[in-house]
This record gives C-alpha cells, sequence and structure tokens, in this order.
C-alpha cells in the first residue's frame, strides 16, 4: 500500500520542494501562479492515520488504511488569494464503495472547501489523481482537515497528496480542463457496444489511413507560433497544419489528407531526403491499439492532446538488427546496406519502411508537458499504473516510401536514421474516435478504416 512523496511528475515539472513533516512544499512554475503541495502525511494532527512506503516509482510515505470517520489535519496551508481554486487528491483504493475525501477549512466540521468520490482503483498502490474547483474560499493560510466519509464502513483509502492552485500550470504544461473530460468520458460511456461477428480477429485495432498533405520547416508542438523555426518536416492529415495550429484551429478546418473524415488530427514526421530531393511517404497508416493484456480499461484521448515519440537529437549509428530501424517490406526484401551501415537497400519490389511506437499510458492530468513526452509512458507490465494510470490507445505510424535507396543512404531533416521521430496533435470528432476505441480497442475486434469489422 502506500504513497510516494509528489509524484515524480510533478516533482520534476512543478519544481516542487519536499519540506519536512508538519510543513507544505510551495512551488513557483514559471508564468504561473502559485502552487502549494500538501504531502498527505505531513499532518500536524490525525486521528486514524498510519504511514508506509509507496511502492511505486520516487518512493515516499503515503497515509494508508483510511476509515470513516478518519481525519488529517494541515496547518498553514496558503489558499491563495480570492478566485477560483483548483484542488487535486492523489489516492487510491482496492475497495472502493460510496465513500469520500471531504476537505473542510477550520475544523472538522468547518466549510466544506473540496470533496473528493472514492471508488476502487484497482489496489491500495494503484494511484489515481482526483481533482475539484471551488469557486469560493478562505483566503492565505488556513487550517485544513482531510475529513473520511463511508457509509460502508472500514479502510476504503490511501493518500498521498493534495495540491491547491489555481489551476495554471508552469510554462510547457498543458493542464487538460477536467469538466470538459469528464463530459467526454461520460458521453464515451454511454455509447453502445456494437458486437463483433464471430469471426472478428480478435486484435485491438482501428486506423487512419494517411497520406502526404504537406511540408514546412514548422513544429506546433516543439515551436509553436514560430514559422520556420524547426527543421523540414512531412505533415499529413490535418491540411491546415503550420506553426501556429492550436485544436481549435484543426476542428475548423474539415480538410485531411486521412480517412476517415472524422478524424482530423495532425500528424507529423521529419522529411527524408535521397540525393539531396525530398522522398515523400507514399502512405503512412496510423495504428490505434493497446497492448494491455486487458484493453478494456482503454479511453479515448481527450480532445487537443499531444504528444511525441522518438528523438530528433538521437545521432547514433543504426546498423541491421538495431531496434527501431528502417527497414523493407515486399518481395525481395534488403539485398544490402548503404556505405555507412546506417540505411537498407531494398528489392526493386519493396519499399522503404519505418515504424514508430507512440506511448500508451498518461498521467491523466495534462495535454502536453515541457518535452511533449513527460505527461505518458510506455506500458511497462501488463496494465496503465502509478503515475500514469490511464490507458490510451497505443498509436503507432507505420510510413512507407516508394523507393529502394542505394548505396549512398539517406539523410532525415533530422539527419541521421537514428533520428527519425514522429508528432501527433489530436482532434478526432469525440464520437467517432470514441465508438473505435469502444468497439474495436475495448472489445479486443480488429477494426477497418470506417471503423467497421
Amino acid at each position: 500500500m502506500g504513497k510516494r512523496t509528489p509524484r515524480s511528475l510533478l516533482s520534476a515539472s512543478l519544481g516542487v520542494l519536499l519540506i519536512a513533516a508538519g510543513t507544505v512544499a510551495l512551488t513557483t512554475g514559471p508564468a504561473a501562479a502559485a502552487t502549494v503541495t500538501v504531502q498527505a502525511e505531513s499532518y500536524a494532527a490525525q486521528s486514524g492515520a498510519a504511514t508506509e512506503q509507496t511502492a511505486d516509482t520516487g518512493g515516499g510515505l503515503n497515509v494508508s488504511y483510511l476509515a470513516a470517520g478518519d481525519w488529517l489535519r494541515y496547518d498553514n496551508v496558503d489558499l491563495g488569494p480570492a478566485g477560483t481554486l483548483t484542488v487535486q487528491a492523489r489516492l487510491a483504493s482496492a475497495t472502493g464503495g460510496n465513500g469520500a475525501v471531504e476537505l473542510r477549512t477550520g475544523s472538522p466540521t468547518g466549510p466544506l472547501l473540496a470533496t473528493f468520490p472514492v471508488t476502487a482503483t484497482g489496489g491500495w498502490q494503484s494511484w489515481v489523481t482526483r481533482t475539484a474547483t471551488a469557486t469560493t474560499h478562505p483566503t492565505g493560510a488556513q487550517t485544513v482537515f482531510a475529513v473520511l466519509q463511508n457509509p460502508a464502513g472500514g479502510d476504503f483509502v490511501n493518500l498521498n497528496w493534495f495540491t491547491f492552485g489555481d489551476g495554471s500550470a508552469p510554462a510547457g504544461w498543458v493542464t487538460m480542463d477536467q469538466a470538459r473530460w469528464n463530459a467526454q468520458l461520460a458521453a464515451f460511456r454511454a455509447l453502445p457496444t456494437h458486437p463483433a461477428p464471430a469471426d472478428a480477429v480478435r486484435v485491438s485495432e482501428f486506423n487512419a489511413a494517411c497520406h502526404y498533405s504537406h511540408s514546412k520547416p514548422d513544429d506546433p508542438i516543439v515551436f509553436p507560433g514560430l514559422p520556420g523555426a524547426s527543421h523540414m518536416h512531412s505533415f499529413l492529415g490535418n491540411t491546415s497544419t503550420n506553426a501556429n495550429t492550436t485544436t481549435q484551429s484543426l476542428l475548423a478546418n474539415a480538410g485531411t489528407s486521412c480517412a476517415p473524415s472524422t478524424d482530423l488530427s495532425a500528424y507529423w514526421i521529419p522529411t527524408l531526403f535521397e540525393h539531396g530531393q525530398a522522398v515523400e511517404p507514399s502512405g503512412v497508416t496510423v495504428y490505434y491499439g493497446s497492448r494491455l493484456a486487458d484493453p478494456s480499461a482503454t479511453v479515448p484521448f481527450p480532445q487537443g492532446f499531444r504528444m511525441i515519440a522518438g528523438d530528433a537529437r538521437s545521432q547514433v549509428p543504426t546498423p541491421r538488427g538495431t531496434v527501431n530501424q528502417f527497414y523493407c517490406a515486399g518481395p525481395g526484401g534488403e539485398i544490402g546496406r548503404s556505405a555507412d551501415g546506417n540505411w537498407p537497400v531494398c528489392a526493386p519490389t519493396a519499399d522503404l519502411v519505418f515504424q514508430l511506437v507512440f506511448p500508451d499510458c498518461w498521467d491523466g492530468i495534462h495535454l502536453d508537458s515541457p518535452d511533449h513526452k513527460s505527461h505518458v509512458r510506455y506500458i511497462g507490465g501488463a496494465t496503465c499504473s502509478g503515475e500514469f494510470p490511464v490507458a490510451i490507445p497505443n498509436i503507432s505510424f507505420v510510413i512507407a516510401y516508394r523507393t529502394s535507396g542505394t548505396t549512398a543512404g539517406f539523410e532525415l531533416a533530422s539527419k541521421m536514421a537514428s533520428s527519425m521521430h514522429g508528432d501527433v496533435y489530436l482532434a478526432w470528432d469525440n464520437t467517432a474516435l470514441g465508438q473505435r476505441v469502444k468497439d474495436c480497442v475495448v472489445q479486443r475486434a480488429k477494426c477497418n478504416t470506417a471503423g467497421g469489422f
């Protein structure tokens, strides 16, 4: 069971400074209001509390096996000035039920600041972050009580930490609108499941079939608002994508080089060059699937989600046999290597291909992060858990180039083959995406581009 010090994500992203027990941690992110993080074990007084070490990455303590009637007191918690206050709690529960964690000011029966319903999270060490909003609240330093309510009785929750702030994120962190996300989730869960036929291939998968749209030295994720700041990229999907792209601009433009037309997302990769001339993809299939042992926990991406796979800065040799390298697909396959050994030479009947796999576990809080990777992780076991408890569809690009290559090899706009990378900026119609996740991924059925079986 247990808890960790503020999750490693918050430590890294918010610059959290851990203080001794009985105090709180104050962090001020660049260009953002202060966020106060209170470790659950830093109480000044308590009733019914015990602490233990957490099992997930980062270590630290949590307050464990709390039951109805237990309470924790935290002194001098700075709730900031008047205005909307965003409050978060990191918790875990193996039992769930109808319990709740109430945060009250002044006393255990004082004014209610926030309530966090407790549902089963998958175990005492399966951590989730819940968010609540207080439109009015006492200002400045306050005494805050965490009061445990559970009509069923018995131990029902572990607590890791609380945060108090105005909801803004430090530079580079894009915090999701929780109300909008909850509405998207509710609509997804209300969708019917279309039963797969008996002869369906039992693989969690649907796809967007894309072709090349346009090229620009832009990157709206890494260099937003800065035209020409990037190396050359080959864009797929939304035909409007440029340095000034936003979620709203993607949804407002119905032009796309992908099918289905309900996918208005932007996808891009560094441009490939052969003998100094651009070689654009002959086709890119964007697969959405699952690598979970049980894909039923998978949910759609929130609108405006973005992430990067690969590393544009990586400049290392990629001889044959290297993981995640270019390869030849089709009759004849690979018939040689470039002079430097980093690129395959394909038979005239084969195509140059690259498969790029994206992370599939999400922190459930951020649409993006400063390095465009820290809000997601690759699944490390059978489930998504710990700091990244939300299972999202596993995206992969299968990129085909109608070229065989020569001993001269190729060059990416980001230079060596090892620098291959890709970006996604998601803007699906919510219903179209949700139905595919439910029918194809959750139900474990291989679907076509149209979302059918």
